[in-house]
């Protein structure tokens, strides 16, 4: 258990805490981009300069139960946070990459607070309201605020996942979140598409037709 905690304490440290100077500097994300159903949810966070935790880390590196605990601690601790949903009419309408920028967007619309510079992970964004922003690449493994932006976006998406997962427990959705698994594409095979899917995703290597 020592050796775990060091581990994560180790990597919480190699994340920065800042990339422009700025004290109102705001990170985003997004979870759900590669699902083949659902929402994508985007978060964004501004963090106080000290702020700190000893397994805060990309989300994707942690264990559910550990983000679990995180998020919490986030929201209590963040200046500001904020999280949207862009559901799969929208995706479908606008294409998964729109609607993570559009979800990351409106994130920060949430904001209680206007950030004065956006840090973004990924390569891809777009001009909001001419605040300054620079998009990094595995940026929620390199500084804090994307970090606990993805821990915020993966949960929250992950939550719903498991609330409609009691309207249709064939998909396994509680497990599988909506990507595409084994299991999951087998349960769309057997029982067909819902109105959860994704419409413009191809679900599987056959065709399938939309059943409502």
């Amino acid at each position: 258990m020592e050796i775990y905690k060091k581990k994560f304490s180790f990597l919480c440290t190699m994340l920065k805490s800042n990339y422009s100077g700025f004290s109102l500097e705001a990170g985003t994300d997004e979870a759900g981009r590669g699902c083949l159903c659902g929402p994508v949810v985007a978060a964004a966070v501004i963090l106080p300069k000290d702020f700190t935790h000893p397994f805060l880390n990309d989300s994707k590196q942690l264990s559910e139960k550990r983000r679990e605990e995180l998020r919490p601690f986030i929201e209590e601790n963040a200046i500001a946070f904020g999280v949207s949903f862009v559901w799969q009419e929208e995706v479908d309408k606008i294409n998964v990459l729109q609607a993570s920028i559009t979800g990351m967007h409106r994130s920060i619309d949430a904001l209680k607070i206007t950030p004065e510079f956006i840090i973004v992970d990924g390569n891809k964004f777009r001009d909001y309201n001419e605040i300054p922003y620079e998009t990094i690449v595995k940026g929620d493994a390199k500084y804090l605020s994307i970090a606990a932006a993805s821990i915020l976006a993966k949960t929250y998406r992950d939550e719903y996942m498991s609330k409609i997962h009691q309207e249709f427990p064939m998909y396994n959705w509680k497990k599988n979140k909506g990507y595409p698994t084994k299991e999951h594409r087998n349960a769309i095979r057997e029982f067909g598409a819902n109105i959860h899917h994704r419409k413009t995703f191809r679900l599987l290597p056959e065709q399938l037709t939309l059943k409502v």
